[in-house]
């Protein structure tokens, strides 16, 4: 990389430094205006001496010197850049066309090799970013997509924080911000779900009937055992239908009893 070479300027760079220093004491206090820059608290400035990036390290933040002629710097934020990854028409595993934006967060922690490594590295981020989101997505099924943002968000940070490590950026976060699928399939969808939901409830319900009848199983085996508690249970139900304000109360006759008169008329 550019950024880790050692090299120096030779005798004719040293020579032509002299000169612009001594033209700077010359021409003091006037050159001084020239000469001092301020960075701020949240930039770095890389300094070009002949060329070649000088002491291999930011300036900054505060004052700076710079000799004219033979110095050139380059500011450099430090501070978090949002990037928006516009929507991508990403086909995935399963044939299904969505469309994904997301969002990434990164920083220059190297303003050195995010000066000499790429020629826009703002610009290089983008771009890898979004190659990189239709090249994991285009892996993942649609459920997968769907379910599994979190895990696909931080491999693609894993990805981006790999290859970008090398211009000086580090990547914060990663998130994916919307995934939009066709109309069509949108429908088709809710269709699967509602019936999934329905074919649930019906197998509840019918674990419900099940265990109903087994309560009422062991409640008339309970029952058969204590004719007078039957007699108490037919109480019991008159006393609720007549707490609900009702103008026809229907009295249940026990079954035996109906089979008993059926028999006397049999008989006479």
């Amino acid at each position: 990389l550019i950024a880790n070479r050692r090299e120096g300027i030779g005798v004719c760079g040293w020579i032509l430094v002299s000169i612009s220093f001594l033209l700077v004491l010359i021409t003091f206090p006037i050159s001084i205006w020239a000469c001092i820059k301020v960075v701020r608290e949240y930039e770095r400035a890389v300094v070009f001496r002949l060329g070649r990036i000088l002491s291999k390290k930011a300036k900054g933040p505060g004052l700076i010197l710079i000799l004219p002629c033979t110095d050139k710097f380059t500011k450099v934020d430090l501070r978090t850049v949002t990037c928006s990854i516009p929507p991508q028409e990403i086909l995935t595993k399963d044939a299904v066309t969505t469309r994904v934006d997301g969002v990434v967060y990164y920083r220059i922690y190297s303003a050195v090799s995010a000066v000499a490594n790429v020629t826009d590295v703002h610009l290089a981020t983008f771009l890898l970013a979004q190659t990189t989101l239709r090249n994991v997505l285009g892996t993942q099924s649609l459920a997968q997509v769907l379910a599994g943002r979190e895990e696909i968000a931080q491999s693609i940070q894993a990805i981006l924080h790999g290859a970008t490590e090398k211009w000086g950026i580090k990547v914060a976060r990663v998130e994916i911000r919307d995934v939009r699928i066709p109309v069509g399939m949108q429908r088709a969808m809710a269709a699967e779900a509602e019936a999934a939901r329905e074919a649930r409830a019906k197998v509840v319900a019918a674990e419900g009937e099940i265990n109903a009848s087994k309560a009422l199983k062991q409640a008339s085996m309970v029952l058969a055992e204590s004719p007078a508690g039957l007699q108490l249970r037919y109480l019991q139900t008159l006393t609720t239908l007549a707490a609900e304000n009702n103008s026809t109360i229907v009295f249940p006759l026990p079954i035996n009893m109906l089979e008993s008169l059926g028999q006397k008329n049999r008989g006479g």
